[in-house]
């Protein structure tokens, strides 16, 4: 574990096209010094005096462009195979991790921005839009499967369940919705959450569902009766922005405009510290300090690294922050983007993250297991 916060190692840089099978290697983002590649001409990424590497990733940092708008959401699939990433141009976009990083397909048909996507299994992608629909994509056949209409505003969150075939969605019409990825009906299940729903995620278990939303309340809800909300945790002072579940299911990570990041307890019986202290206090188990939340009020995600050690989120200060879940000390400070960082999620088996922002691009950047 380190104590102090560092940048990324330096080395090449790959940058990625849609639709071509190059890549052009930058060996500094000052320099003017452009090697342009393709298949027959491999460059020699191989150096002698070059920093020890720790993935698969063809360079320590890979830079993927395509998009034509602010991206909001990046996901890799479970395998670890692919990436998907969605946002202002309402186009999902699929990318190899591997290799060049290369494009290889881009799916259409929403009508207003990609607020939110997730990957429910290697092959099947949800989406949710401000067209207020919610989507399932077949990565496959490069086709929608899916076109699930019920919310009634802006279709701001959707999680898919660790087990079995549920989606939860939020909207800005307070509601969070549970939908069967089976079936072309309704929805299955309608909480209503008094004010607009802009975060959602299911536990293990997909006993409970957690929301969060413009009231600044982490919510629970038990999905065998959902007339009420079975425990509200405050802490937040503005808009919840995205929750995440920890691998081991018992702590999750809420980042909200206020610009905390907080992790919760979030096993069913947690002791009270003190005969004094609320359950928002028991169960509030770290504050990390460092990520910036700004007036474009974009709603910036969160997530953990597959072992759990460490934690990042999205930043309007063009930074991508990751830090040490046990200790909260910030390891890494990682400059690059010029604009909005949204989303930072790690890769499934590699030590990979991968940055999403409002100026049209994507990171994969290799770090230290």
């Amino acid at each position: 574990r380190e104590g102090s916060s560092k940048k990324m190692e330096e080395g090449a840089i790959v940058v990625s096209e849609p639709s071509k099978k190059r890549a052009r290697i930058i060996d500094d983002l000052q320099s003017s010094s452009i090697i342009v590649t393709d298949a027959s001409n491999e460059p020699n990424l191989n150096n002698d005096d070059e920093d020890e590497r720790y993935s698969g990733l063809k360079a320590p940092i890979m830079l993927l462009t395509g998009h034509q708008g602010a991206i909001y959401r990046i996901r890799f699939s479970p395998c670890g195979e692919f990436c998907a990433s969605g946002g202002a141009d309402r186009s999902i976009f699929l990318w190899e991790v591997y290799g060049d990083c290369c494009n290889y397909n881009v799916l259409t048909g929403h009508k207003n921005a990609i607020c939110d996507l997730t990957w429910c299994n290697d092959r099947t992608i949800a989406t949710a839009s401000a067209d207020k629909t919610v989507c399932l994509w077949d990565t496959h056949a490069g086709k929608r499967k899916r076109n699930f209409k019920g919310h009634r505003g802006f279709t701001n969150a959707v999680c898919a369940a660790k087990s079995g075939n549920s989606l939860a969605s939020g909207a800005d019409d307070a509601t969070a919705v549970l939908w069967d990825q089976r079936s072309r009906g309704g929805a299955v299940v309608t909480m209503h959450c008094g004010r607009a729903v802009t975060a959602v995620e299911f536990d293990q278990e997909v006993d409970r569902l957690f929301t969060g939303g413009i009231d600044d309340t982490l919510k629970v809800w038990d999905l065998r009766q959902t007339n009420a909300p079975i425990l509200q945790l405050y802490g937040h002072e503005n808009t919840i922005t995205d929750l995440a579940l920890s691998p081991d299911g018992k702590t999750l990570l809420s980042n909200g405009m206020d610009s905390k990041l907080f992790a919760w307890d979030i096993r069913p019986f947690v002791a009270p510290a003190s005969s004094s202290s609320s359950e928002s206090e028991n169960r509030r188990l770290a504050h990390f300090l460092g990520a910036k939340h700004d007036f474009h009020r974009n709603l910036l995600g969160c997530s953990w690294s597959s072992d759990g050690s460490k934690i990042s989120a999205g930043s309007s200060d063009c930074i991508v922050h990751i830090w040490d879940f046990a200790t909260a000390d910030e390891l890494y400070y990682l400059p690059g983007h010029q604009g909005s960082v949204n989303d930072v999620q790690f890769h499934p088996k590699e030590p990979i993250v991968a940055s999403a922002s409002s100026d049209l691009s994507i990171y994969f950047g290799e770090i230290a297991p």
